[in-house]
């Protein structure tokens, strides 16, 4: 189960709005003017997602700044068409153009819906080569730093990590309108 949503900064506070990123956005470059579409004033954007128990990702839009991400966890991220969205070759390090991923080295074996895979496969992964993948997480962990949430916690986040996030922001409640 996944679950989207804007929160844009206005003068008056956070405002909230759910989406469905799969109609609308094919890109991170989509992604991105999505959010810009959310705060005329541009205002500061966050893009909040989740797989259920699985990971979260937060993509952060500034005016017309680069988008900044962080992503809980990327292994588990790439196995899903949200997380595929938001993991690009700059954030895993990898070479831009490579846009063929290594099928092989991401594992698809039917846990892609969240669904626990066993601690012995972990080491077959990286096939040798080393992992296109990480697991754990990636990008930038300082991404809601300014707004109360350090790395430290935005890294001990976990199973309700969206509700925390916007608890600490002060947005609990707009959250919860389009939850």
């Amino acid at each position: 189960m996944y679950f989207a949503a804007l929160l844009a900064r206005t003068e008056d506070g956070w405002e909230a709005s759910d989406t469905e990123l799969l109609d609308n956005v094919e890109t991170l470059s989509d992604l991105a003017d999505l959010a810009r579409e959310a705060s005329p004033e541009d205002d500061t954007v966050l893009v909040l997602i989740e797989q259920e128990d699985a990971w979260f990702g937060v993509v952060r839009i500034d005016g017309e700044e680069d988008p900044r991400i962080y992503v809980s966890d990327a292994a588990a991220a790439a196995r899903s068409s949200y997380g595929e969205i938001l993991l690009t070759d700059e954030l895993l390090g990898r070479e831009p153009g490579d846009d063929e991923p290594d099928l092989d080295a991401l594992d698809l074996d039917g846990t892609e819906d969240g669904e626990d895979e066993d601690e012995d496969d972990d080491d077959s992964e990286a096939g040798g080569t080393g992992e296109a993948v990480p697991h754990g997480p990636v990008g930038d962990a300082e991404i809601l730093d300014d707004l109360g949430v350090g790395v430290k916690e935005l890294k001990a986040l976990s199973a309700d990590a969206l509700t925390e996030i916007a608890d600490s922001l002060g947005a609990s409640e707009v959250l919860e309108t389009v939850r």
